[in-house]
């Protein structure tokens, strides 16, 4: 029986479109800024430290700031990036710049979830500051309320079998009791392959590739799950 629903963020609760033509633009063109502005706050000269280790070299700040631009360029999952991008999306959803962007269905059918005594989990690539802005600052309002806990790269790379161990693992629960959904084909096996159910989002504006080896569904309505026990 699924007990718990761990799910995506872009292409899932989330148009592909927001997070490449609003988020990530955003965060390149205030990159510099906020790296002059915030280089000596202890958390972010610890990040900076940590985009210097993955460069394999110490590196000025203008230098981490173009590497930095260049892994988003190359939409890299380095952690580091995407706790920086965090930072910079702080500012921007609370200055009013833009709002997260969910699709009505997700919302419809997470709360509904809530509501029969599901546990909730995010699990993207973004970081987790960045993921509670996210569901915290929409048109429907705060939705961090609903969720038990988020996930990111710091459990793992979302294609690798282990991170969804660690996931599992976490929130104590047997892979089998959690439904896992994603638009991406790898992510979708790695969580089959650690135990977990799977169910691809396969929505048409985000150019969602279908793969055969996961049962698919267009919207989060097309997903019924009983009251809990």
């Amino acid at each position: 029986m699924i007990r718990a629903i761990l799910t995506d963020i872009e292409g899932t609760t989330s148009s592909i479109s927001f997070v490449k033509d609003v988020l990530f633009p955003y965060a390149r063109e205030h990159m510099a800024g906020f790296i002059r502005d915030h280089a000596n706050d202890p958390e972010v000269a610890a990040l900076l430290r940590d985009v210097s280790r993955e460069a394999g070299r110490d590196l000025t700040n203008d230098e981490a700031v173009r590497q930095l631009q260049q892994w988003m360029d190359a939409d890299k999952k380095i952690t580091a990036l995407k706790a920086l991008q965090g930072m910079i999306w702080l500012k921007g959803y609370s200055d009013g710049d833009f709002l997260g962007h969910i699709y009505v269905d997700a919302v419809e059918k997470l709360q509904e979830w809530h509501a029969l005594g599901y546990r909730l989990y995010i699990y993207s690539s973004g970081s987790v500051p960045a993921q509670k802005l996210l569901f915290g600052h929409n048109e429907f309002g705060d939705l961090t309320r609903i969720f038990s806990g988020y996930f990111d790269t710091r459990v793992g790379n979302k294609r690798d079998v282990e991170s969804y161990r660690n996931i599992t693992r976490e929130i104590s629960l047997p892979a089998e009791e959690i439904l896992f959904l994603s638009d991406t084909t790898e992510e979708l096996d790695a969580a089959r392959a650690a135990g977990l159910n799977t169910l691809q989002l396969v929505r048409r504006e985000d150019g969602t590739l279908p793969c055969d080896k996961h049962r698919q569904v267009a919207s989060f309505h097309e997903i019924n799950l009983p009251a809990m026990d």
